[in-house]
């Protein structure tokens, strides 16, 4: 069997009136992010018609390097920062099939 990389597609809605605040902090993650261990891509996006939606397009070495992410100060900062701020967080966690 084949181990293939995670993918991880993060959707996160700020709070109406939020927005700026919650792109300020998103964008704080994205350098020491790409400096752990295990991260392959890790691009953030805004959608274009409606500014309080972002999505994070990440891609791991291993489940395992990720969770080790989900656990770092600077993630743990951000969630202190943007609390009352985000209206809905999801996480999908995904496999390239073709």
């Amino acid at each position: 069997m084949i181990k293939t990389n995670l993918t991880i597609v993060a959707r996160i809605e700020a709070e109406k009136g939020n927005a700026d605040l919650v792109k300020a902090e998103l964008l704080k993650l994205i350098e020491p992010t790409r400096k752990e261990p295990g991260c392959l891509q890790y691009d953030l996006h805004q959608d274009n018609e409606n500014p309080e939606v972002f999505v994070f397009f990440e891609n791991w070495k291993s489940r395992e390097l990720w969770q080790d992410h989900m656990n770092t100060a600077h993630l743990k900062a951000y969630l202190a920062a943007t609390e009352g701020s985000v209206a809905s967080f999801t996480v999908n966690e995904m496999s390239q099939v073709g």
